[in-house]
């Protein structure tokens, strides 16, 4: 079974327990081998292919400042301070340099410590005991906490989120019909509360994406109907379109395994692109299918290739950083590498996958590995890696890789690829 979407695009690598590091924001294997189950790909002729390489870049450090803002101030009680921090960056739309919003990851923060406690309980089995405190301690201390500031919006949507995020570590990514029912209750009941937290606030009135991303995820996680969800999103994202998080998430919500269907997808993934025009151009309709065509086959075999080719050239005229077009290429490079087994999607598959070339002769100049490892991964939130150094070098291997395959006659003809700010220079060694 497919695992359970959440919010994207993922927020950052963090230890989960001694043997687990989990992979929530954006894989140099150089010999044959595996990690977690996939091939190490093959050297890379380093000599003759010469990128510089970022490990961190501006978007790691904004989001990983902005998570450790939001921890710190969890640790120290002080929960007025953080939620006019999240208030004012909500109200200014603030965001990283990757397009994710700096609320998100104040937000992230400040509740990881109570769902990291619940995530390693359930991850060494201390969940089969129904009094564990481990899994009630920290989100009982929330909850007393929340009691000082009840009509506080963003009080309530940090709490709401950490019942959510317990909920998700509940159902897992097994089938849920499979699911126990201790485990399939505690996720019903921890949503439910969320829902709960939430209802009282109205996201347009107070003019907060924050509050109307968490509406819309939860009302997805609890199968709303499918134009409610769509309405929904439609309304947060007017409030907030350079957030691509938002129109990431829809098109993964509106996917048939989610009640939803391949009509509505590609209805809503247009009507987002006339909505966002002014800023993404025929963008709208690319951050809507990104991840769904990826994921679903039946979405790939409906897509307009050249409406969704369109918009990632579009995309790349409002954002032209090197995230984004790392983004772009290692998504056309990696997650769209293996065809699908309907015949009538590979065509455009193969199609959208072909954009890879002209992304990394004529835009990319530098090579983001963790960008390049999450792609890999189809920027599954649920995916685990035993090191991080590995999950970086695996990225790094991988975008070489590609880059390779986009000069594979010059390598084997011996001459040298430099990339400049200005593309890449192919030359002789000597």
């Amino acid at each position: 079974m497919p695992k359970t979407p959440r919010s994207l695009p993922a927020l950052a690598p963090r230890l989960r327990a001694p043997k687990l590091l989990s992979v929530a924001l954006t894989r140099l294997g150089l010999s044959a081998g595996t990690e977690g189950g996939a091939t190490v790909p093959r050297e890379v002729p380093e000599e003759l292919l010469d990128i510089p390489v970022r490990e961190q870049s501006a978007e790691d450090r904004a989001a990983r400042a902005a998570r450790d803002r939001g921890l710190f101030l969890a640790r120290q009680d002080r929960w007025e301070e953080l939620s006019q921090e999240l208030h004012a960056a909500d109200l200014a739309r603030s965001l990283t340099p990757g397009c994710t919003p700096l609320a998100d990851h104040l937000s992230f923060g400040a509740r990881s410590d109570v769902v990291l406690a619940v995530e390693e309980a359930l991850a060494d089995g201390k969940g089969r005991s129904r009094s564990n405190r481990s899994l009630l301690d920290g989100i009982m201390g929330l909850e007393a906490m929340r009691q000082e500031h009840r009509h506080d919006p963003y009080i309530n949507l940090v709490l709401a989120q950490a019942h959510m995020d317990i909920a998700w570590a509940w159902r897992g990514t097994a089938d849920p019909q499979t699911l126990p029912k201790l485990n399939r209750h505690r996720c019903a009941a921890h949503l439910d509360r969320a829902a709960h937290l939430l209802a009282p606030f109205d996201a347009a009135a107070l003019s907060s994406p924050a509050l109307g991303a968490a509406q819309c995820t939860l009302l997805a996680d609890r199968h709303g109907e499918v134009s409610q969800i769509a309405d929904a999103y439609a309304a947060v994202i007017d409030l907030d379109p350079r957030n691509l998080r938002l129109m990431r998430s829809l098109g993964l919500h509106l996917l048939p395994r989610r009640g939803g269907s391949h009509a509505t997808l590609e209805v809503e993934a247009r009507r987002t692109a006339a909505r966002t025009a002014d800023i993404w151009g025929a963008g709208g309709y690319t951050w809507v299918l990104f991840d769904a065509i990826a994921r679903d086959p039946g979405a790939m075999a409906h897509v307009d290739v050249d409406f969704f080719t369109e918009g990632l050239r579009d995309i790349l005229a409002t954002r032209p950083d090197q995230p984004m077009v790392n983004l772009l290429t290692a998504y056309c490079a990696l997650s769209l590498r293996d065809l699908p087994a309907e015949e009538t999607a590979r065509e455009p598959q193969r199609r959208i996958a072909a954009s890879a070339g002209w992304l990394i002769r004529d835009h990319l100049t530098e090579l983001h590995p963790l960008i390049w490892a999450h792609a890999a991964e189809g920027f599954d939130n649920a995916a685990y890696v035993r090191s991080a150094r590995r999950f970086a070098a695996r990225g790094r291997a991988d975008g070489l890789r590609a880059i390779a395959e986009q000069f594979r006659d010059d390598l084997d003809q011996g001459l040298r690829i430099t990339f400049t700010p200005d593309g890449p220079v192919v030359a002789g060694t000597h």
